[in-house]
């Protein structure tokens, strides 16, 4: 799960700069919140910063955010994804 509260935890604080509302992964709608921005990072071009990172940032980007998914998939089941 630290990957995945690591995640939640840096979305936290970009929410806090811009002053959005704090995400809760004890919250089923929250959950779902955070499964679609797990979706968002991992398109093609925000995984990749449209092309400007090189391919083992990128990978590591990748499994990072696929272990996000995996770690709030066996949390709640019931969330959905799209890209993953």
């Amino acid at each position: 799960m630290k990957q995945l509260q690591d995640y939640v935890d840096s979305k936290n604080k970009w929410n806090a700069i811009f002053g959005g509302k704090p995400l809760d992964l004890g919250n089923a709608k929250d959950r779902q919140r955070i499964a679609d921005s797990i979706d968002s990072d991992l398109s093609p071009e925000n995984i990749s910063c449209d092309g400007e990172l090189p391919a083992s940032t990128v990978r590591a980007r990748y499994v990072n955010l696929t272990k996000c998914a995996d770690q709030l998939k066996k949390l709640d089941p019931n969330v959905q994804f799209y890209e993953y």
